[in-house]
């Protein structure tokens, strides 16, 4: 049983524990030098995805308009061409 955990932890329970109090660690002083709180991480997460909610279904607005403006051009031009194009 130990050696499939430690295959999946990739190596013994103690060197996994050390390296990442280690990098949680340096990850942390980090964090503190550029005042990063990760709170700050949620919460810009959070209006990352409501802002690509909203702009999503604004855009969504946007295609219904640019299809009935390309309509007014493509349908008049194709019942033309098959017009024309039926003596054939």
């Amino acid at each position: 049983m130990a050696e499939g955990l430690n295959r999946f932890l990739g190596d013994t329970p103690g060197r996994v524990i050390i390296k990442l109090i280690v990098v949680s660690i340096i990850v942390g002083f980090v964090m503190a030098v550029f005042h990063v709180n990760p709170a700050d991480i949620l919460f810009t997460i959070r209006d990352f995805v409501l802002d690509l909610w909203h702009t999503g279904f604004a855009a969504l607005g946007r295609v219904g308009d640019y299809l009935i403006l390309g309509g007014v051009i493509v349908i008049p031009a194709f019942i033309i061409l098959r017009l024309l194009s039926w003596r054939r």
